[in-house]
């Protein structure tokens, strides 16, 4: 995958997800998507590379930057809690739906209960939670 298509690719599931918002705090090179004011990724270039910056468990965090070279530790974020996705070859469309959903997931999971736009655990699984 290319970066223009990761960006794309990124930000449509992104645009899916209930809640997400997208804002510019840091000027036009920046694109922050945010669900109740919180952090879950941000896209940018490092120099002319598009990347996308995604929170994700500390341990899946490492296993996914040993399986894939094209994912390294969070550009200018903490770098036990996020990872750089770049383009490139093993980086599917697939991947970066996991890795974006995943993000906003780790995210709405440490809302307050009232706040939360979906349930953390149920989303996306095709089961409702209990009522």
């Amino acid at each position: 995958m290319n970066g223009p298509t990761l960006h794309k690719t990124a930000a449509d599931c992104a645009e899916e997800l209930p809640g997400a918002q997208l804002e510019q705090p840091f000027g036009p090179d920046w694109e922050v998507y945010k669900v109740r004011g919180k952090v879950f990724m941000l896209m940018t270039e490092v120099p002319g590379r598009p990347v996308v910056i995604l929170k994700a468990d500390p341990d899946e965090a490492h296993a996914l930057r040993e399986q894939y070279r094209h994912i390294t530790p969070g550009y200018h974020m903490n770098k036990k809690h996020w990872i750089t996705l770049e383009g490139g070859e093993g980086v599917d469309k697939k991947l970066v739906r996991e890795l974006v959903t995943d993000s906003y997931l780790l995210v709405v999971a440490r809302l307050p209960r009232a706040e939360r736009p979906v349930d953390p655990h149920t989303y996306g699984t095709g089961t409702r939670a209990p009522r």
